[in-house]
């Protein structure tokens, strides 16, 4: 699924007028028609009686609130209309829709001073639910004067909010909020979700996210040359890795995961199992001669490889030939977790990225090591996936972890581009950038995962996918829409406070079953439906 701009949006609107001849108040009744759909799937079809208060603005987004009032109104809900600009303000279909709304009897109540607040806010105390359709997409800036008041009413009111195409107060392109800001239980989109909605913090201002179909022809959408994708759960369908009935283990990928060194074992043990579960067909961990029989205690279906160490235990620059070697018989190369800040072992994984001619996944202390000399980062033979958290970003590339969060598509995208890289910074919405200007936004996962050890687990799975012959990006997203996905299923039966990066490992098997028991149409192997995008 598509993430647009609202400019993007506004074109898209435009042309289906003037190519395909729809008129805008058309997309405006769908629009409406979607919201009160969704209104009625609230209520169990139980609309009637029910007291709805609508806030609706003076642009577009207004006459959307305006259209749904009409409707609910003959749904037989008790409607009422707050308006916060002077009628003559509105124009176009807005204004058509307002008319409209009056000629059937409608009841309209002015919000444009603060006297007006106190019948909003006495209304707010019975209604049943509030729909919010103030401000759209072309909002910028913050909220202020009786539109920031009425707001903040709402929000403290307690009651149930639907936003119309996204929250109030909220950018759109870019999910910040600098003045108040409606948090919406649950926010209808029309067409294409814009950025705003599922960047942070504009996904937790929106709530649960509904797209709804205004009749915007597939094939225009199609046409135009979108860059940016919320990762969904049909697109990790068709991307999942496909077993054949009569394959055998050296056809789905051979996996060598680098790193560990002493008090960090669980790291490279966490990312070699997670290329296992990820399917991958052979997986060795490649460690510190000292470390190697504590892998052997610690794995099971790990092969492991003893390398030569430092005095401090530590991987050596001596271990390059013996894994240069190997590497003929590997399909994916994971570097990083455990590795250490040793100097020695950060020589070693710089040498490695240089001349390494198999994929590479790098992560952690391997990472870091790369922030010591980032003149080579575009200096790789193969194909790399980089797959930094802000604070490792902000290394790379000289900056700080705040200045990496302002604007984190752009940066990833830059950082792409530059570095001729996947590049997949991790964190709240989880961005995969690829080196032509495309990203996918990732809607899975929860704070929980914030642990120790999460990072690696992500590690494995997408040198595990990527080994089974998937594309460098289709293994990136794959792997982080799974690894979020299990860790929501962890949450749902552990809660996020006690939640291990073994448990994301845990719940790693129940939700490719699930994907599989879809591929196949298999009916009784247990569906996992979570998360709804």
């Amino acid at each position: 699924m598509y993430l647009v701009t609202a400019a993007e949006m506004a074109q898209l609107d435009s042309l289906v007028t003037s190519e395909y001849g729809i008129p805008s108040i058309v997309l405006m009744e769908n629009a409406a028609l979607r919201v009160v759909e969704s209104i009625r799937r609230f209520f169990n079809d139980r609309v009637a009686g029910r007291r709805i208060l609508i806030f609706v603005g003076k642009g577009n987004n207004g006459g959307d609130g305006l259209a749904i009032a009409r409707h609910l109104m003959n749904a037989g809900a008790e409607v009422k209309v707050f308006l916060l600009a002077r009628p003559e303000d509105l124009r176009g279909d807005a204004r058509i829709n307002l008319d409209i709304f009056k000629k059937m009897g409608g009841r309209l109540y002015p919000l444009q001073a603060e006297a007006h607040l106190q019948r909003a806010d006495i209304a707010l105390l019975y209604a049943d639910l509030v729909v919010d359709a103030i401000f759209g997409t072309g909002f910028r800036g913050a909220a202020l004067g009786v539109p920031a008041q009425a707001i903040n009413l709402i929000n403290n009111s307690g009651r149930p909010v639907v936003a119309v195409d996204l929250p109030s107060g909220l950018e759109a392109d870019t999910g910040r909020v600098f003045g108040p800001c409606i948090r919406a239980t649950w926010t209808v989109t029309f067409a294409l979700p814009k950025l705003g909605l599922v960047l942070e913090p504009g996904a937790s201002y929106a709530g649960r996210l509904e797209v709804g179909d205004i009749s915007i022809p597939k094939g225009l959408i199609a046409g135009r040359d979108l860059k940016r994708r919320l990762l969904t759960r049909e697109w990790c369908l068709e991307h999942l890795p496909r077993r054949e009935p009569g394959g055998h283990k050296g056809q789905y990928g051979r996996v060598l995961a680098i790193g560990g060194s002493p008090g960090l074992t669980g790291a490279i043990t966490l990312t070699a199992e997670a290329a296992l579960r990820a399917g991958a067909g052979l997986v060795t961990a490649a460690v510190p001669r000292s470390l190697h029989s504590i892998m052997e205690t610690k794995t099971t279906e790990v092969m492991t490889c003893p390398l030569p160490e430092t005095a401090g235990g530590a991987l050596s620059l001596q271990a390059l030939p013996e894994i240069l070697s190997r590497l003929g018989n590997v399909n994916v190369v994971a570097l990083g977790p455990g590795l250490s800040r040793d100097p020695e072992a950060a020589a070693l994984a710089r040498e490695l990225y240089k001349q390494c001619g198999r994929p590479l996944v790098v992560d952690a202390d391997g990472l870091n090591a790369l922030a010591d000399a980032p003149e080579i980062l575009n200096q790789h033979k193969a194909e790399v996936i980089l797959t930094p958290h802000p604070g490792e970003m902000a290394r790379l590339l000289g900056t700080t972890a705040a200045k990496v969060q302002e604007d984190r598509l752009q940066v990833a995208a830059q950082a792409a581009a530059r570095w001729q890289a996947v590049v997949v910074l991790k964190g709240a919405k989880t961005v995969v950038a690829l080196p032509d200007g495309r990203l996918f936004v990732n809607p899975t996962g929860n704070p929980g995962m914030a642990t120790a050890g999460s990072g690696d687990v992500l590690t494995g799975l997408i040198a595990g996918l990527w080994g089974q012959g998937l594309k460098a990006e289709e293994a990136a997203a794959l792997g982080v829409y799974l690894h979020g996905a299990a860790g929501d299923r962890a949450r749902e039966e552990l809660g996020q406070q006690a939640m291990l990066a073994g448990d994301i490992l845990k719940y790693l098997p129940p939700v490719l079953a699930g994907l599989e028991a879809e591929v196949h149409g298999a009916a009784g192997m247990g569906r996992d439906r979570s998360p709804g995008y």
